[in-house]
């Protein structure tokens, strides 16, 4: 499987027509729990002397072949599927990080992300500090004894700012801690994180990889890379009190890591995929490479037009000449630069928010990478929990605006945004 390419892998990496009754699509396995042979035969998956399903909030055959086919797609060696791409980044921190821990972040990341990682889990003892990923020694500069995990997204949502994820990899080596990179808004077409040096990849699977917006899931991935044995965790290297005692670099070696999100993440959080949703986001996964073709081929399209608007101040899209990232782009995304746009509306706030009112093919939802076009006023809405400062470190400025570009005509997309300028124009003129 792997000599296949991208799109063959989608189609059928992890389903083995032989052991699922024959059938060409990937089945719903729709139950909460499994018949054992007998006792020792339950012992023996519980013990992991062999593999076999025990209950569903820790594997399910359906997510058994999303999962296998997503670590293929990404390079990695095994993943663990979440209900959604929140459940993904927490499960993969809260089973790695304890008390007392700290992580260095890309300030340009996600609200929900950057809420998390500020407010929710220093309550637990993990604190984070933010740092200007444009200048990846700033990772190594902020790092601490007590730091454990960098964290990045690969396309900051909604920033857009291309990371050197070589360059933060290097940094995390130097300092013998895993490099976790959020792929969300990249996909595994557009870029494969552990071919740069990621150690973890994340995706919210609700986002491109599904694809209608019909569907909430994540994943972890593992590239199988790091080392846990370098003396900075010892939750691998000694006895697990909540596994029986398990030492999980031994037993486990480069899966160490996906085991334990899996056989404790999974089992005492309780971030398990639906088996139905897992089918749901399979469908997706099987189109990805033709959609996310299409979404980047849109998007700087129309990146290129809202530079010609009057009514728009500026445009941000790695792919345009102009952007600040459009090297790294060439070097991390030549495929495509995926389908999101952010551009600032001329009147600030208040235009930004009549834009986002009266656009009719862009929906105003709070989601990325639906076949349908979105948009949304970041300042009011996801990023409003954030104070200013935060605001303008994750890259959102009141007059922002982000567009997820979907699959329709380019031309109906431009005279839906042009009728919207135009009513943003007639507003201010009734007022001045």
């Amino acid at each position: 499987m792997s000599t296949q390419n991208f799109a063959t892998k989608a189609l059928h990496a992890g389903h083995d027509v032989t052991k699922n009754g024959g059938t060409r699509a990937v089945p719903i396995y729709q139950s909460t729990a499994y018949v054992f042979n007998d006792s020792d035969h339950a012992a023996n998956l519980f013990s992991l002397a062999e593999p076999g399903n025990i209950y569903s909030r820790i594997n399910n055959p359906t997510n058994d072949i999303l999962e296998q086919r997503l670590a293929a797609l990404e390079g990695g060696i095994a993943a663990v599927a979440t209900a959604s791409g929140t459940s993904a980044i927490a499960t993969t921190l809260l089973t790695l990080l304890k008390a007392g821990d700290h992580i260095v972040a890309s300030n340009s990341l996600y609200g929900g992300t950057y809420n998390l990682l500020s407010v929710t889990l220093p309550r637990h003892g993990v604190t984070t500090t933010f740092v200007d990923p444009s200048e990846p020694n700033s990772f190594e500069n902020a790092a601490q004894e007590n730091t454990r995990a960098f964290f990045i997204e690969s396309l900051g949502n909604p920033k857009l700012d291309v990371l050197d994820i070589a360059a933060i990899s290097t940094q995390a080596k130097a300092y013998k801690v895993p490099l976790i990179v959020d792929n969300t808004v990249a996909t595994p077409y557009l870029l494969n994180p552990i071919s740069y040096g990621a150690n973890i990849v994340i995706h919210s699977l609700t986002k491109y990889i599904n694809g209608n917006g019909t569907t909430l899931g994540g994943i972890i991935i593992d590239a199988g890379t790091f080392d846990w044995t370098n003396g900075k965790f010892p939750e691998f290297t000694e006895p697990s009190p909540g596994y029986h005692g398990l030492v999980y670099s031994e037993a486990l070696d480069a899966a160490a890591f996906i085991a334990k999100v899996r056989i404790e993440g999974l089992r005492d959080y309780g971030g398990a995929l639906s088996p139905f949703n897992a089918f749901q986001i399979i469908q997706g996964l099987e189109t990805l490479e033709i959609r996310i073709k299409k979404h980047s081929e849109n998007a700087l399209a129309l990146a290129k037009w809202l530079q010609e608007q009057d009514e728009v101040t500026w445009v941000n899209y790695p792919g345009l000449d102009t952007s600040p990232y459009k090297s790294l782009a060439e070097h991390y995304l030549p495929n495509g630069q995926s389908g999101i746009v952010t551009f600032g509306a001329k009147g600030g706030f208040d235009a930004a928010k009549i834009i986002a009112d009266k656009t009719e093919l862009f929906s105003l939802l709070a989601n990325i990478g639906d076949t349908k076009s979105l948009i949304i006023h970041p300042a009011s809405t996801t990023h409003q929990q954030l104070s200013d400062e935060a605001q303008e470190a994750t890259g959102v400025t009141k007059d922002l605006i982000r567009l997820s570009v979907g699959l329709e005509n380019i031309e109906d997309l431009k005279s839906d945004l042009k009728n919207a300028f135009s009513i943003v124009k007639q507003s201010y003129l009734l007022h001045n």
